[in-house]
């Protein structure tokens, strides 16, 4: 159990956006964890945004925008790799009821925010009427979950309890389950958004790219197709956790030419798989092991370490690569 205490009285300017990442990049927490607490940020801002007609720079918060948001935020993420948390599955959200008095006055439970970010996701409403999901509970939830509804076939290694300090109807606890799935690979729910583009320079899908992973794309790729016309064209796919539709949606409407966009949901299974370091011919490096019924299936260097090492060498890259996964292999006993 961890106990903050912040000096509530303390006055707290609103922060923006820019803010909050710059405090976050100051900080020593390891790079994942800033990844991702700046990714639940910004689905945060651009929810704030869409709920009050503005932009994502322009967004000022105000609770969520406080110390205690950014502890709550990274003191998830971080208890998630303490855990080893390979993957998050969360039940239907309770949405909760009633009215709470926030910075714009009395407003309906959930909040505006809270339900911009509730979107794509199953919800409940268990007769309760009080905030239930806050908007950072809210944006910690669906930027890091794998998957929502039932609770999938898994066997159970250990039960975790968070308690409340309000007093409700029902039990105000958090519950989390701990364990490994019963299936040979992970299943989950993916959305898949793409848009075809004729008239666009290749130069903007870079950035374009770059956005869409900023926002929580799990991956994206270009397929050239041929269009009306015989218009050589692309198709620009970005694969995200449910309810990612409409922010990844957003960037391709700010982005590129396109004035439509389509999604669908669709399942997938996923290998285990995990980030290691071995040593190499040259030295330590990092390496993605994926794992099917607890065997190695497959061990892949990171490709720009491998491209580095080949230009501080002057080597094939093909020739460290093949180099760097047999040594790699050999020390996993392959």
């Amino acid at each position: 159990k961890v106990d903050v205490e912040i000096d509530h009285h303390a006055h707290h300017h609103h922060r923006t956006l820019g803010d909050i990442v710059a405090i976050l990049d100051a900080s020593t927490l390891g790079d994942s964890i800033k990844d991702k607490a700046r990714r639940i940020f910004t689905r945060l801002a651009d929810a704030e945004a869409r709920a009050h007609g503005t932009t994502r720079d322009q967004v000022h918060f105000h609770d969520v925008g406080a110390v205690d948001a950014i502890v709550d935020v990274t003191g998830g993420v971080i208890a998630l790799e303490l855990i080893g948390a390979r993957a998050l599955h969360v039940s239907a959200l309770p949405i909760g009821g009633g009215f709470v008095e926030g910075a714009h006055g009395r407003i309906p439970i959930p909040g505006p925010g809270t339900a911009e970010l509730l979107r794509g996701f199953p919800v409940v409403d268990t007769g309760v009427k009080a905030e239930l999901v806050t908007p950072t509970g809210a944006a910690i939830l669906t930027t890091l979950a794998n998957g929502a509804g039932s609770m999938p076939a898994m066997t159970v290694t250990s039960v975790g309890y968070g308690a409340g300090t309000r007093d409700l109807e029902v039990p105000n606890v958090l519950r989390c389950f701990v364990g490994e799935v019963a299936d040979t690979a992970a299943r989950e729910t993916i959305v898949q958004v793409e848009t075809t583009i004729d008239d666009m320079s290749p130069q903007l899908y870079e950035p374009v790219i770059d956005r869409l992973f900023d926002v929580g794309a799990l991956d994206v790729f270009l397929t050239p197709v041929v269009m009306k016309r015989s218009r050589p064209g692309v198709v620009l796919t970005a694969l995200g956790p449910p309810g990612l539709a409409d922010a990844l949606a957003r960037v391709l409407f700010e982005e590129t030419t396109t004035i439509g966009v389509r999604w669908s949901e669709w399942r997938r299974a996923r290998l285990d798989r995990e980030m290691v370091t071995l040593t190499t011919a040259y030295g330590a490096l990092p390496f993605k092991i994926s794992r099917l019924d607890g065997r190695i299936v497959t061990v892949t260097p990171e490709f720009a370490d491998v491209a580095r090492i080949a230009r501080d060498k002057a080597l094939p890259v093909r020739e460290v690569l093949e180099q760097a996964r047999a040594d790699a292999r050999r020390q996993l006993g392959l």
